[in-house]
C-alpha cells in the first residue's frame, strides 16, 4: 500500500492494518519529513485519544491529514505504532 498526496509518496508498506476502512501504516514506513505536528486531538470510544499531523509537500499544507493513537485502548492495540491518512491523501 502507498499513501500519496500532492504527487508524493508519504508512506509505503505491505504491512498495513485495516480498521474501519482506514489503512494504518507502520511508523517506520512513513516519510516523516512531510509531517508537521498538530495540536489537534480527538477521542474514539473504543480506540482512545488520537493525535494528528498535518502533511506538508512542496509548500502545500493538508491540515490534520494524518492521525495515530499513541496509547490505544486494549481493543485497538493492533494500531499502536501506526499512522493513518485521510483528507485527500490517496491510499492505493
Amino acid at each position: 500500500m502507498e499513501a500519496i498526496w500532492n504527487g508524493t509518496v508519504l508512506a509505503r508498506s505491505d504491512d498495513t492494518v485495516l480498521v474501519e476502512g482506514n489503512h494504518y501504516f507502520p511508523l517506520e514506513s512513513v516519510e516523516r519529513t512531510y509531517l508537521e505536528e498538530s495540536d489537534t486531538h480527538t477521542t474514539c470510544p473504543w480506540k482512545g485519544e488520537a493525535s494528528y499531523y498535518s502533511v506538508v509537500v512542496d509548500g502545500r499544507k493538508n491540515q490534520d491529514a494524518a492521525w495515530y493513537y499513541p496509547d490505544p485502548f486494549p481493543e485497538a492495540e493492533q494500531i499502536r505504532g501506526r499512522l493513518a491518512f485521510w483528507k485527500g491523501v490517496q491510499v492505493v
